[in-house]
């Protein structure tokens, strides 16, 4: 029987780092996939005299729907809210009603943490978590989150590129509470990479500095976490 993933995230690349393994996984099965993504991260530049916000939206929008385009996902929902100002809004009413319509079997977001403590991340996971509370409980939630291999391998090169320079305690969590690990097969991970590659304002610099070869195997397992164990769903 054929399933539906919802990725609900902040910004464009979101979905591609952590769930665009997963995401071409359920399409090469032929499941669905849906997107919603609630802003355009449109002040996401060290440039922003050269890439002013409302030119900046625009580019982002491309690159988001391309970068879909390469793993098969063509459904996409923008929230439209500003990027940076999601802490001051409330996207649950909008998120619940795409749920209610789509009725995913699975959704997957950040956990409360944001994964880098961004507010945008974690305003985004309360908002998802609530509505989905609120609109499918009977769908599994799924937190993106790090496996304890991830930190031991890469922990030193997430600390030179500052990837949790603002999140205390990056996500960790053990193999046995995972609620899935996907690790991309050579096919997967070139789709994953051709994902990545189409947000090349946000993905180029970064690539260049640690080379294709490591950047390709430092993204090559997707992580998740329940929201709520089954145990303790079956239980309520």
């Amino acid at each position: 029987m054929s399933k539906t993933l919802l990725g609900v995230w902040a910004h464009p690349d979101d979905e591609a780092y952590l769930s665009a393994g997963l995401m071409a996984e359920y399409r090469r099965r032929g499941d669905r996939v849906v997107v919603v993504t609630a802003t355009l991260g449109e002040h996401g530049t060290s440039d922003p005299d050269g890439w002013p916000p409302e030119r900046l939206a625009v580019l982002r929008e491309h690159e988001l729907r391309s970068s879909l385009a390469a793993v098969g996902v063509d459904e996409l929902h923008l929230l439209g809210f500003t990027d940076g100002e999601c802490t001051w809004n409330d996207g649950t009413v909008q998120i619940a009603d795409l749920m209610a319509e789509i009725a995913p079997d699975v959704i997957v977001s950040f956990g409360p943490d944001g994964m880098t403590n961004h507010p945008d991340h974690r305003a985004v996971s309360a908002w998802t978590t609530d509505a989905w509370r609120a609109a499918r409980p009977e769908a599994e939630l799924w937190y993106a989150t790090l496996g304890t291999d991830f930190h031991a391998k890469w922990g030193a090169l997430s600390d030179h590129v500052g990837l949790f320079a603002e999140q205390p305690s990056p996500p960790c969590t053990a193999d046995r509470d995972l609620a899935a690990r996907v690790t991309l097969d050579s096919e997967t991970l070139d789709r994953k990479m051709a994902a990545l590659q189409a947000h090349a304002s946000q993905t180029t610099g970064l690539i260049q500095a640690v080379g294709i070869g490591t950047y390709r195997e430092w993204w090559c397992t997707e992580y998740f976490v329940a929201a709520e164990p089954l145990r303790q769903r079956r239980a309520a």
